[in-house]
């Protein structure tokens, strides 16, 4: 599977509520760096994987809108808005944040992530 791939695999709906799912993806040394509007984040993959169980517990659905998305070897760059459905209100669609980020492919693995997001 090329790089490109590997990232879309990534932001299919409801793939980030899938812990195995996103475990399987990353790369056993992988490194997400994020700036939000609430400050800067350094997440290993287990950190990543408790994310994804943490928004499962609060998520029905997950769906990444990808507005761009460019490959150039292993790096690929996403620009997406994350939407959920919350489990109180599942028929309810909402914006989550607007994001952009970099990532590097290794093994075909998710390795490196450069992301930023503002809501």
């Amino acid at each position: 599977m090329g790089a490109k791939a590997i990232v879309q695999e990534f932001y299919k709906s409801d793939v980030l509520l899938e812990a195995d799912k996103v475990n399987a993806l990353l790369h056993p040394e992988v490194v997400l760096e994020w700036h939000s509007t609430k400050g800067f984040l350094k997440l290993n993959k287990s950190q990543i994987v408790d994310l994804s169980n943490e928004m499962s517990k609060a998520y029905v659905r997950s769906k990444s809108r990808i507005s761009h998305i460019l490959s150039e070897g292993h790096t690929v760059s996403v620009r997406y808005s994350h939407y959920v459905k919350t489990i109180e209100n599942p028929r309810e669609e909402m914006l989550l944040a607007h994001f952009m980020v970099i990532w590097e492919i290794k093994d075909d693995k998710l390795y490196r992530s450069y992301q930023m997001s503002q809501l």
